[in-house]
């Protein structure tokens, strides 16, 4: 076993709560950020990005709010360089143990060219906005965004001069995911080379995921000198994402040997954590995704079978249970009692008081009734329900009925509970689940768009739950739903609903674009 206590420490930086929700479509309410936030900080997370506060007050408030609770990790806010944002920036994460502000400006000709500055007046204003920010917070952070695309001797001078003003981080962002991982070594050491004081602060690595190379471009930089790599949970993130922090830290792990660095990651949470982003986010994970996907420990050849059964390690770098996949898939069903479904329940991360066990244990047992086994994933996705349909929405089923033919329109009769009172409608449709989003539009029209309809099958057979995702958007506004029910019609409805409720209750988040004209990625 290799010794990693003498090791240089790798930072790992999270912006989920920020980039991550920058992807197109992903939405999370205030409990949810506050929620992921805990989950970061309990796994160990360095830095916790949490949001744009200038961007809208709930993304103020947010970001105060996590600030407030959290423990250990240092809590960042981000902002454009003007002193507008800098200063609603610190408002918002002063009140953390350990704050940070994060600034930036676009640094490559097109970015020059879009803020209409010439170098030296950008010079001139990194210098003013950086100092701004060091004068209200001792850990500020500086990023010139599209670094990988701007020349290197104007990018010496600005990192340059964000070090004399003050930063304490300066982080290198590959914002459109162009770079190659030869190219990120060498721009770190370039850096360090010819940067009078980089030696005095910590290089962190920003990448997306553009032409798959994010994983291999932050693990370049690592091995080039950066000692902070920025990163999210499952690699969400704009466009096609960013780092994946399950990949960079486990591939730390895993390679060891030729990559000696070490974070402060418990690995065993990193499992809980990327199915509770994909839940809140609506954005399923890839049955084939490294680390966190389904088919990440799954064995179909039947070479690799027989290997696996007599060594693990034949096929696998890694167990399981260093990700926090519970080993033990034991199925439970109707005969399975409240201990049983609390120990298992604890095996997959959820730590159930009293209350909570008590709900979930009459889910666990309807669920029981119609299927005849109930694995992990099953667990998972009842939780995820319970936690998307509260008995105090203002929309909730009450009935509904669907008849089908091989002819002819299909016919939803649905009952709604709108505002805590009975509504009955008869609907027709193309298809059941057209027919029964027609009903829910009769009974409560608004004006939404259906954006996403996505169907999963939690488990296999033909008794397997049914995950259902739903994207809407209304006036540039985001709102998702997820429920999961053995009848895929059911589940359909109740995530339809999740994400009216959620929209009616002002829970989904303002469009990026039409609030905040400059960002970093």
């Amino acid at each position: 076993m290799t010794d990693t206590t003498q090791q240089d420490r790798v930072l790992i930086f999270d912006t989920t709560l920020r980039d991550g929700e920058q992807s197109p479509g992903a939405t999370m309410s205030h409990d949810e950020k506050l929620e992921i936030a805990g989950l970061l900080d309990e796994m160990g997370v360095d830095v916790i990005e949490a949001g744009f506060p200038i961007a809208s007050e709930g993304d103020f408030q947010a970001v105060s709010d996590i600030a407030r609770n959290a423990r250990n990790a240092v809590i960042c806010g981000l902002a454009r360089a003007n002193f507008a944002d800098i200063d609603r920036c610190w408002e918002a994460v002063k009140h953390a143990p350990r704050p940070r502000i994060h600034t930036f400006i676009g640094t490559s000709p097109l970015h020059r060219d879009i803020t209409a500055l010439t170098q030296d007046a950008m010079v001139d204003r990194i210098q003013a906005t950086v100092a701004h920010a060091r004068n209200l917070c001792d850990n500020v952070q500086w990023s010139p965004m599209d670094a990988t695309r701007t020349e290197h001797d104007y990018l010496c001078r600005v990192v340059e001069t964000a070090i004399k003003a003050g930063a304490t981080t300066i982080n290198i962002p590959d914002t459109v995911g162009y770079t190659a991982p030869r190219e990120s070594a060498d721009l770190i050491r370039m850096l360090l080379a010819r940067v009078p004081g980089a030696d005095t602060i910590t290089f962190a690595t920003h990448c997306h995921n553009d032409l798959g190379m994010a994983t291999a471009n932050a693990l370049a930089a690592v091995e080039a000198g950066a000692r902070q790599i920025e990163c999210t949970i499952n690699g969400l993130g704009e466009r096609a994402g960013n780092t994946a922090l399950e990949e960079v830290v486990m591939a730390l792990k895993v390679r060891n040997d030729i990559m000696p660095y070490r974070t402060g990651i418990d690995t065993t949470k990193i499992m809980h954590l990327s199915r509770r982003v994909s839940q809140v986010s609506g954005f399923a994970v890839q049955f084939n995704k490294a680390v966190v996907g389904k088919n990440a420990f799954l064995h179909e050849s039947g070479i690799h079978q027989d290997g696996v059964l007599k060594n693990a390690q034949t096929f696998e770098i890694m167990r399981p249970e260093d990700i926090g996949l519970t080993a033990k898939n034991i199925a439970m069903g109707k005969h399975s009692g409240r201990a049983a479904l609390r120990a298992k329940m604890a095996d997959l991360g959820y730590d159930l008081g009293d209350n909570q066990l008590k709900d979930v244990f009459v889910r666990f047992k309807a669920l029981a009734d119609r299927k005849k086994e109930v694995y992990d994933d099953d667990l998972v996705a009842l939780m995820a329900d319970a936690a998307s349909n509260a008995e105090s929405d203002h929309l909730s089923l009450r009935k509904l009925r669907v008849i089908c033919g091989t002819e002819g329109p299909q016919e939803a009769e649905l009952t709604l509970s709108i505002g805590g009172a009975d509504h009955f409608v008869d609907a027709t449709g193309d298809g059941p689940v057209d027919a029964c989003f027609n009903a829910v539009k009769m009974l409560y029209p608004h004006g939404a768009t259906l954006d996403l309809y996505q169907v999963q099958a939690v488990t296999e057979g033909t008794d397997a739950q049914a995950t259902v995702s739903v994207r809407l958007s209304k006036d540039g506004r985001v709102f998702t739903g997820q429920s999961a029910d053995t009848d895929t019609v059911v589940a359909s409805v109740k995530a339809y609903l999740n994400a009216l409720n959620r929209m009616h209750a002002g829970q989904g988040r303002a469009n990026n674009a039409a609030l905040v004209t400059g960002r970093t990625s």
